[in-house]
């Protein structure tokens, strides 16, 4: 009997350790910060176009941590609600104060992420520390944009179509281009005209 309690109690500790460094194997596949040395940063944004919690932070390109928590507070200073990302950072990552975040995407629809361009003040962050980040354009303001500039080429063209301005002109009057075309033409033939001033001058 005690030989079988024994055996039980063997493979329940050998189960355990199984399962805990299943645990541990898992958690740092899944990039997740229990057994990694780093610090938290905050970044306060007025707008961060939808980027999710596990995002990447990186730090000039370089893959540096993620967040792992964002929230809306009210700011009674400046009379606004802002977002505020809560970012981990690997230990050996320095941060200068003056640092810029961003929120970048890779590709055109990508996963978005958060971009830090390194400072030059030669303080750096520590744990618990603020970061004004630089929101990014609305995509929404940017259709908007386009849109503004596909009327303005629409009025260009339609002015170029109707013979306004010098250029509709010459793209719209037969004399003008045939008085051009022969001026080339006679330049040509007659090169020596470039370099002859007339008198007077």
């Amino acid at each position: 009997m005690d030989d079988i309690k024994i055996f039980e109690l063997k493979v329940g500790v050998f189960i355990m350790i199984g399962v805990a460094i299943l645990f541990i194997i898992v958690f740092s596949i899944g990039d997740i910060n229990l057994v990694r040395k780093g610090y938290h940063i905050k970044v306060d944004f007025n707008f961060v176009d939808g980027i999710g919690s596990s995002a990447p932070v990186r730090v000039s390109g370089v893959g540096v941590g993620q967040i792992d928590g964002l929230k809306l507070y009210y700011d009674e200073k400046e009379k606004k609600t802002k977002a505020q990302l809560n970012a981990w950072v690997k230990e050996s990552v320095k941060i200068e104060e003056d640092a810029i975040a961003t929120i970048n995407t890779l590709g055109f629809m990508g996963e978005k992420y958060m971009e830090i361009s390194p400072g030059t003040s030669g303080k750096f962050l520590k744990n618990g520390d603020l970061l004004v980040g630089k929101d990014p354009i609305p995509m929404a303001q940017v259709f908007d944009n386009l849109s503004g500039l596909t009327s303005s080429v629409k009025v260009i063209v339609d002015r170029l179509k109707n013979g306004e301005g010098t250029v509709g002109k010459l793209l719209t009057e037969d004399k003008i281009y045939q008085d051009l075309e022969a001026f080339v033409e006679d330049i040509k033939n007659n090169p020596w005209k470039l370099l002859n001033k007339p008198r007077g001058q």
